[in-house]
Formats: structure tokens, sequence, C-alpha cells
């Protein structure tokens, strides 16, 4: 390893932040021994503030309907070869109460951005969700929608939302979107959840089509500044039905070891390791928690409609029953020397943890 990216890191462990680039130094200097130390430095991090707890995350899939069109993904509008459905109300609320009877008390509720779920259908959703499992928190990814309907869910009891921001580089936005996208509103859409209130969760996918060392230097510079609760990454997989099918998929090396660096930067963030790292690496979850994640999402979704729910190709676990997957990612962290926890697994401040 080279000295200068040792210094880097070990200098992005002791202060948090660093210089754009220096990031993008960092990056470059992704190797098998660089990825080693940022984790030899991170996991030690995680551990003070989060002990070997993982928190695990219900994830359910409401709907693969979507009025978006980004190129990267398997249920863009203009895939009409996906077999589209939505979730109920009452089917979302079944997939909560068999979640709740296995332990989760997060609930994800993510799905396209579908016109069928407005803000008067979520609001309720919600109030009935926190009136049955009081001690549950609920998180939400559902998209770009205005500051005013963000405001009605919070109220109606949202604790958290999810919104990758894809990539903190204008011009790498556009080439991932469609002009009716607009990098500047999804920007503003963070802001404002995290105006109103939320705990709010961004990410980027890695090695995206058109990505460089300098973008993804943005996109840690952009964790730095923002501050989200949670960050989640993982590596781009193809899907055969949008533009960029014959693109090559993200690194499993360099996704653990930004894992690592998002650990050095923020030390008390909450940090997945995706389905996406499972996806590409059978044992890509234990070496995301290995390199400083804490967090894992089993899907709630029922069986019955999970492979609808196809972001990318050969996604993992889409015809497990839910209690065999709770049992299979609890047994697979045990065998790391970590444990699953039943808790609403919420962010723990730093400057109150140590």
């Amino acid at each position: 390893m080279d000295s200068k990216i040792q210094e880097l890191i070990l200098q992005l462990g002791k202060t948090h932040h660093l210089p754009e680039d220096a990031y993008a130094c960092l990056i470059r200097g992704c190797s098998e021994e660089s990825a080693a130390y940022a984790a030899q430095l991170a996991v030690p991090l995680r551990r003070q503030i989060y002990g070997t707890d993982v928190y695990v995350r219900g994830l359910i899939e409401i709907s693969n309907i979507c009025r978006n069109d980004c190129l990267y993904c398997g249920i863009r509008r203009s895939n009409h070869s996906c077999v589209r459905y939505r979730l109920s109300p009452q089917e979302i609320l079944e997939c909560c109460e068999e979640g709740y009877s296995l332990g989760f008390r997060t609930f994800v509720l993510q799905g396209g951005e579908d016109g069928f779920y407005t803000d008067a259908l979520l609001c309720e959703l919600l109030r009935t969700i926190k009136a049955r499992f009081p001690d549950c928190a609920v998180t939400l990814s559902l998209g770009e929608r205005d500051r005013e309907s963000y405001e009605r869910l919070f109220d109606a009891g949202a604790d958290r939302y999810l919104l990758r921001h894809e990539t903190a580089d204008v011009y790498h936005y556009q080439k991932l979107h469609p002009p009716s996208m607009s990098f500047e509103h999804r920007m503003n859409c963070l802001q404002d959840l995290k105006e109103i209130g939320y705990q709010v969760g961004c990410g980027f996918m890695v090695g995206s089509p058109f990505q460089t060392p300098e973008t993804l230097a943005k996109d840690l510079k952009f964790i730095e500044t923002f501050r989200p609760a949670m960050c989640g990454i993982g590596p781009f997989v193809p899907h055969h039905a949008t533009p960029f099918a014959d693109y090559p998929q993200g690194s499993l090396e360099l996704t653990l070891y930004l894992l690592s660096l998002i650990r050095l930067i923020a030390p008390d963030i909450l940090l997945p390791a995706t389905t996406a790292l499972g996806t590409i690496h059978p044992m890509g979850r234990e070496k995301g928690i290995l390199a400083g994640a804490n967090v894992v999402m089993p899907n709630l979704s029922p069986v019955s409609q999970r492979k609808k729910y196809e972001l990318y190709d050969n996604k993992i676990c889409t015809g497990e029953e839910s209690a065999q997957c709770r049992s299979c990612l609890s047994s697979r962290m045990h065998s790391i020397g970590y444990e699953v926890v039943v808790s609403r697994g919420d962010q723990r401040k730093l400057s109150t943890s140590l």
C-alpha cells in the first residue's frame, strides 16, 4: 500500500473529513491492502458505538409501478416486459403483522413513484401501523415528492426517509437519468426531508456507468457535509431490459472499501450491507459487516411478488419465506461474531455514545 494512501486513511479516521481531491486520491488508491487497512480502522470505530449489534429492517416492496425512466433501473417506465404489481394497504399491514411476530421493529415501505399512493392513503396507513405497532419505526422510500407531502407523511408517523441521491455530480446524474429528472430537485428533496425532521438516508451505486474517482469523491464529500443518518451503497448490477444492460457490474472490493471510508467519515452512521452485495458475492453481506456496516434489510414482501421487484438482475432471496430469510440472516451474522437484535435500530449519536 502506498504510504500516502495509508496516511490519508489514518487522517480520515482521526478527523472524519478530507478535501475532495484527497477523497479522489483514496479512491484511485483502492487495493486489497488499502481496503484491509481502512476496515481495520473502521470496524473498531463502529464497535465503539454499536458493539456487535446488527439492526434489521423489514423491507416491504409495495409497488414496482414507477413514473420515472432511470436508465439503470429494471422497473423503469419504459420496461414493458416488467410484470407490474402494487400491494393494497391491507396487504402491507399483513406484511407488518408477520414481520412484527418475527422480531422486526422497523418496516421499510419501498416502491417506485406510483401515483396510487396518495398522501391521504399513506397517512391513513401510517397511522394504522403506528397504532398497531407503537414500538416500531416506519421508514419510507418512495422517491421524490413535494415538501408538503413529506410534511404530511412525517406528521402521520413516518420516522425515516430513504432517498438515494445516486451521485453528487450533476453531470453524472444527467447521464444516469432522463431529462425530465432534475439533480437540483433530488438534492432539494433531501434537504427538505432533513429540515422537516426525518432521519434521512441517501446513497449511491458503486461502479455505475460513467462513474469516475472524481464523481465518487463528490459522493464522499456530500456524505461528510450533509451528515445523513443512513447511507445505502451497493455495487451497480445491470438489468437486462435497460440501456445499461451491457455495462460491467460494480466491484465488490471498491464497495467494501467505500463502506469503510464512509464509516471513517461518519462513525455513527447507519450503514447497510445491501442485498446487491449479497447478489454479486455469496458472502457479500457478511463482508459488508466486516468492512464497517451495521444494518441488513431482509425482505418481508409477499413471496408471490418479490421476483417482480427486479431493480437489477439475479437479485437474491426472492423465493424465501420471511421467517426463513430472517433465520438465515441471523445465522450468517452469528457466524462472523455479530448478532441481529430486536430493536428500532435508531442512530446512536457519536457524542453520546463513546
